[in-house]
């Protein structure tokens, strides 16, 4: 029975996760397609359970867990979303005055980079392909640079627990912590933006172009108190991982208390005036991506139910018998996002191991956040920064492949010998891991 239970949970999820991949073609949204998997999984799971309250029980429990990340998500959006109507941004825009390309690249991957950290890498993405709208007149200058910009926020997002929603994932669950994953995962994470951005600096032709001319800037002004907002709101997100350390309650508390101050705050500031009413929290809420988060909760109830019925369990004893190493565990999962939405990945992974046996701070958990960001730079359609890009620029998927990949590609590996080296193992270990692949397959 429950051989036959398991078949039917892995064919059912490999379905959803069909339909959510070919999302385009089949002109379903995949957040219904995710939620639709999750309730058809949970069904399977109370059927095959030894009792229907077994089942509930162990969906109670995932339901507990899968809360936390929404609660975070929507607090975390929220703020976001307000420093953004109040134009605080604007300040990032307007302290970027060179236009020479060369040292626009770099300017525009690096300040990505430390904004991903403190954001997300989708709306870190977001802002800067905008700001790049205004700064570079040049289409495909333009979309060069937009593939900068989501290189570097998939790196950044990877070394902070807020800065990537897969690396939220790890810390609220308690793989990693604050202190060492930034301490671990800050150098691998800049090598792998560096090298990609110095071999393109040095080999694309775009950059060897003359300076554009300067570009007329967006009229729009900061909101009122538009920069105690733009404090207040990346305070908030700072002081999440403090609060959990001070509190020891879980990181979306200090998320919604930074939300509650901040609403508190934008209600006294905005006070009696009508024409400021899209400067406050309730409109704030109708405009974030409540589709994106009903997604993700579609998602990580169907990695659940797979993972309470021990499919994820004999997945993991499966790959820690073929394939040699951590490593080469979390650097596949890196090539696997770039094809598949990391979100589910690393959800799988976290019920495929155990904390018994690989402790927070592990080794394989600091590489799956690192590969895991970091991997989905390798496509377009690898992480949502690339396909928010992909809309705002029209970027296809084969430019993007020819123009981009193989340098994404060069920083990936980089930054994972980087790991290896800064963590005083032997880069040799991962060659000699990667030299048993042909011996596996």
């Amino acid at each position: 029975m429950a051989a036959v239970q398991n078949l039917a949970l892995v064919i059912v999820f490999v379905a959803g996760y069909a339909g959510i991949v070919f999302e385009e073609s089949l002109a379903f949204n995949k957040s219904g397609v995710g939620l639709l998997m999750a309730v058809t999984l949970w069904v399977i799971r109370s059927l095959g359970a030894d009792s229907p309250d077994v089942a509930a029980e162990e969906l109670s429990k995932s339901s507990e867990e899968v809360s936390e990340l929404v609660f975070f998500l929507l607090g975390a959006m929220t703020i976001v979303e307000l420093v953004d109507a109040h134009q605080g941004f604007k300040l990032v825009t307007d302290s970027i005055s060179t236009r020479n390309p060369r040292t626009l690249f770099w300017v525009i991957g690096i300040i990505t980079f430390f904004l991903s950290s403190i954001l997300d890498n989708l709306t870190s993405t977001i802002v800067m392909v905008s700001l790049l709208r205004k700064l570079v007149p040049d289409p495909e200058q333009r979309k060069l640079l937009g593939a900068v910009v989501v290189i570097a926020a998939n790196a950044g997002g990877a070394w902070t627990p807020i800065g990537d929603v897969t690396t939220t994932m790890l810390w609220i669950h308690g793989q990693i912590s604050t202190v060492k994953t930034m301490q671990g995962l800050f150098i691998p994470s800049a090598v792998s933006l560096a090298v990609p951005l110095l071999l393109m600096s040095v080999s694309s032709e775009e950059f060897r172009k003359e300076a554009p001319p300067e570009p007329v800037m967006s009229s729009e002004q900061m909101a009122p108190r538009g920069k105690l907002v733009l404090a207040v709101g990346v305070g908030a997100l700072l002081f999440v991982p403090v609060f959990k350390a001070l509190t020891g309650l879980p990181p979306y508390v200090g998320m919604l208390f930074g939300l509650g101050v901040l609403w508190i705050l934008t209600d006294a500031i905005h006070y009696g005036d009508e024409n400021r009413q899209k400067l406050k929290v309730p409109q704030a809420l109708s405009r974030i991506d409540t589709q994106g988060v009903l997604f993700f909760l579609g998602i990580l109830l169907s990695v659940g139910s797979l993972q309470s019925a021990g499919v994820l369990q004999d997945l993991a004893t499966f790959l820690n018998s073929h394939i040699p190493g951590v490593e080469l565990i979390a650097t596949a999962i890196g090539f696997a996002s770039a094809i598949i939405d990391n979100v589910p990945l690393v959800a799988a992974t976290m019920g495929m191991y155990d904390v018994s046996s690989y402790p927070m701070d592990s080794e394989l958990w600091q590489l799956i956040a690192f590969c895991a960001g970091t991997g989905g730079s390798l496509l377009i359609i690898g992480s949502a920064a690339g396909v928010a890009f992909m809309g705002m620029e029209k970027a296809d998927f084969f430019w993007y492949f020819k123009k981009v990949s193989g340098y994404a590609l060069a920083g990936y590996v980089a930054g994972i010998a980087a790991y290896l080296a800064v963590n005083h193992q032997p880069v040799a270990m991962l060659s000699s891991a990667i030299q048993d692949v042909p011996a596996i397959m």
